[in-house]
């Protein structure tokens, strides 16, 4: 299974596409129209192994709600995430069993070479 979770309107994410075509035979998801699934999400989880990988710090939400300054558990972090979609780190790579979360030049060049392998 080929597929992307990212955001329509994020800038990174539409420059990120582009980076990963051709996306033939990926499902891609855009995570604000089309909700995240709490199986979707377990899904994720088990691949990063945490929801905490999942998390994006960098949402504005994150400090608006004063989350900054509290410790998050695991469920916290999966509530948030299911909640508003800001919340997940995106966009998130998934191929055949690996995932690839963020940003990173590191972390979208390992899912290009995933995807086109």
């Amino acid at each position: 299974m080929k597929k992307i979770y990212h955001l329509g309107s994020c800038s990174t994410c539409k420059r990120i596409l582009k980076e990963l075509e051709p996306l033939d035979g990926v499902e891609l998801q855009e995570i604000k129209s089309e909700t995240i699934t709490p199986k979707q999400l377990e899904q994720m989880a088990e691949l990063s192994e945490s929801y905490e990988s999942l998390f994006s710090r960098r949402a504005v939400l994150f400090r608006q709600r004063g989350l900054h300054e509290k410790e998050l558990s695991q469920n916290d972090y999966k509530d948030l995430i299911l909640e508003h979609y800001t919340f997940l780190k995106r966009p998130v790579v998934m191929v055949d069993g690996q995932i690839f979360i963020g940003n990173s030049k590191k972390t979208v060049q390992a899912a290009k070479e995933a995807l086109h392998s």
